[in-house]
């Protein structure tokens, strides 16, 4: 049978993940501060109704890993939290993942990103005999979107993986604590009422 100690245990456990969690989503876009980032602030009247732009069911998550993996890897630096909103309503997807998404690429990482997404879309284009005959530039440039698509998806399914083992993990977790919770209750049950002038 489950100690009090042990339930105290496990429900610590519980609330220290929930404030790592928070931690974790404090900077990116939220229902509670979307109206603090530069452009998604003109639209948020609108999104703070959209209730699936907030859920992180499995069929609001899925599309925003892969869409928002997608587009962070494509050469829109700049304009990238603007496509992850339009993307986000148009696949009922998760703003949160989606724009967190984004921040794979920013001022440290692009060039290393694009140098590498732009050769292996090159190197692809190759492999299946396309763009051998365009000018070096153009061909790199469509290297970029062959490239970033192909990296974003093999990122979209780590993701994808990654996810669903950690949303697993925490069912199980959350199951014990309320087994641990329901077996307390059952051997301690709470004590009746005093009758009225005890």
């Amino acid at each position: 049978m489950p100690t009090r100690e042990e339930l105290d245990r496990h429900h610590l456990l519980w609330l220290q993940r929930r404030r790592r969690l928070r931690r974790l989503l404090r900077p990116l876009p939220r229902r509670a501060n979307l109206s603090r980032y530069p452009v998604l602030k003109w639209f948020s009247k609108y999104a703070a109704k959209a209730s699936f732009l907030w859920s992180f069911k499995r069929s609001n998550i899925l599309p925003a890993l892969y869409v928002g993996s997608v587009l962070a890897f494509l050469p829109l630096y700049g304009v990238q939290a603007l496509l992850a909103f339009g993307a986000a309503l148009l696949f009922r997807a998760n703003l949160t993942v989606m724009v967190g998404l984004q921040f794979i690429t920013n001022p440290f990482t692009i060039a290393p990103i694009y140098a590498f997404t732009g050769w292996l879309g090159v190197k692809l284009m190759h492999l299946v005999g396309v763009g051998d005959h365009v000018e070096p530039a153009l061909r790199f440039a469509q290297g970029l979107f062959v490239g970033g698509v192909v990296v974003g998806l093999a990122t979209a399914l780590v993701a994808d993986l990654a996810w669903r083992l950690l949303a697993w993990e925490a069912a199980v977790f959350k199951r014990k604590l309320q087994e641990l919770r329901q077996r307390h209750a059952e051997r301690h049950p709470p004590e009746p009422p005093a009758p009225p002038g005890a």
